[in-house]
């Protein structure tokens, strides 16, 4: 007999000898995947065009009529109460004594395309070539919260996971230094549905979003603080690295990889990604081409350029908010849509442009998607006789780049933009789109949730083909 093996005397001793060996096998395992990178990237499942997405999140609702769909027919009714052909769609504030209102704004073809753009986007008029104008967007909700939640997660709750969560989870990052999802808030404050809808739901930690600050300086702390050297930084995160490997040891494992990885990845950005964050290093063209300095666009401006610095370092998926706080400093024209849309356009119209011209010089569009819009557009009908209500059944959203065709118009709403008739498009459809572009198949990418396996598309989205190039 060997002599290196040792037989149990007894039952007891067997069972204390296997669960021993199972249990230092779990551990091992445990201890093993704790050090393997949970952001780490991840091959798609189908062959893929984009590698990173920004969603430039116009909140509020911007009004379809004043921007991407127009409807010459508005004017002609202008006044008069909704013709009865049009049906009897109900709002919040719309009722009997609201009448059709008429839109002050004018529509011109631009490019090749001849897509019919407002002057309010004297700037994305330059790039509509690049764009595939969705004009049949549809969503299930009227009120800002539940919108917005179905906009971002596929869901009109909180609780569920956001799609910049859903990519992370799918895809991994591709930036050691960075993290894998950013949202830049607007300065004015939250929305309604606030930080919720940016959420990771019930993905793990790790795949929750980062909140950068508005303003010059977007991260704090990232100098090491003062008397500390690099060689100090690095020893006080291995410490914390053993005190949670300690923690690990104990069962308390739940969290383990986000709470590394954050400070990891705090200890990188501390180390290598400042200059990321430094954009006194571009120079003064592109700097006037985002606006930055502008008091009306620096601090989209702003923003719009850090997402393609970013992008350029890896970051998958990043969301550019414009506006926060009260109805008259988001896209939430109730009193007043000339005042409202004016004051909002003015800050974004140029930064976006910008962006986009800027991914495609540089070659960057064709692997970035960039996805404009909010979460519904505006009533054909006047609220407090200047201003246009929420609606849901009909608005208009665009994409570029990512493989996405440009100088293309999709769907249509009725001839007062009421309803989406020609070519509805949901949400989930929007979503399921996305998610092909970035290889990513609806039905794969689930996650195992109280007995159900969840995806970002409760009903399955149809991929809207005839916009992908």
């Amino acid at each position: 007999m060997p002599q290196h093996i040792r037989y149990a005397r007894n039952r007891r001793e067997l069972l204390t000898d296997c669960f021993c060996g199972f249990g230092s096998l779990a551990f091992a395992s445990l201890a093993q995947a704790a050090t393997v990178n949970p952001l780490a990237p991840k091959p798609p499942h189908i062959p893929g065009k984009a590698k990173a997405m920004i969603f430039l999140f116009m909140a509020g609702g911007p009004s379809h009529l004043e921007t991407w769909d127009p409807k010459p027919l508005l004017n002609k009714l202008d006044g008069q109460k909704r013709p009865a052909e049009f049906g009897n769609v109900q709002y919040q504030n719309v009722n009997s004594a609201s009448r059709i209102l008429g839109t002050k704004r004018t529509f011109k073809k631009f490019g090749k395309s001849g897509i019919e753009v407002s002057d309010l986007f004297p700037h994305q008029a330059e790039v509509v070539d690049d764009l595939a104008v969705i004009r049949s967007m549809h969503g299930d909700m009227v009120v800002h919260s539940a919108a917005q939640y179905q906009m971002m997660s596929g869901r009109v709750i909180p609780g569920f996971p956001a799609i910049g969560s859903w990519l992370v989870y799918g895809l991994g990052s591709e930036s050691q230094s960075l993290p894998a999802y950013v949202v830049m808030p607007d300065s004015a404050g939250a929305q309604e549905a606030g930080v919720p809808m940016y959420k990771n739901g019930f993905l793990p930690s790790v795949y929750q979003p980062t909140f950068l600050r508005p303003g010059n300086r977007p991260v704090l702390n990232l100098e090491l603080p003062e008397g500390v050297s690099l060689d100090e930084r690095r020893k006080t995160i291995s410490l914390i690295r053993d005190m949670n490997a300690a923690g690990l040891a104990q069962g308390e494992n739940a969290e383990f990889a986000a709470r590394m990885s954050a400070y990891d990845t705090a200890f990188r950005m501390q180390t290598e990604a400042p200059e990321v964050f430094d954009i006194s290093k571009e120079s003064k063209e592109t700097l006037d081409l985002y606006g930055v300095g502008d008091p009306k666009t620096d601090d989209y401006g702003r923003r719009c350029l850090l997402a393609r610095r970013m992008v350029e370092k890896g970051v998958r998926y990043i969301c550019v908010v414009s506006g926060g706080g009260a109805a008259n400093t988001e896209w939430d024209a109730h009193n007043d849509i000339e005042e409202n849309h004016l004051k909002m356009a003015s800050f974004t119209d140029k930064p976006v442009a910008a962006l986009i011209k800027d991914l495609k010089r540089r070659g960057m569009l064709d692997s970035t998607v960039v996805l404009w819009g909010g979460e519904f557009g505006r009533s054909p009908e006047s609220e407090r006789s200047k201003g246009r209500d929420h609606h849901n059944t009909g608005f208009s959203m665009y994409v570029t780049g990512g493989g996405f065709k440009g100088g293309v118009v999709y769907g249509a709403t009725d001839d007062i933009g009421l309803k989406a008739t020609e070519k509805p498009v949901h949400f989930r459809d929007l979503h399921a789109t996305l998610l092909n572009q970035m290889g990513l198949n609806q039905d794969a990418l689930n996650y195992m949730h109280l007995g159900r396996k969840e995806r970002l598309t409760e009903l399955r989205g149809e991929i809207i083909k005839d916009i992908i190039a």
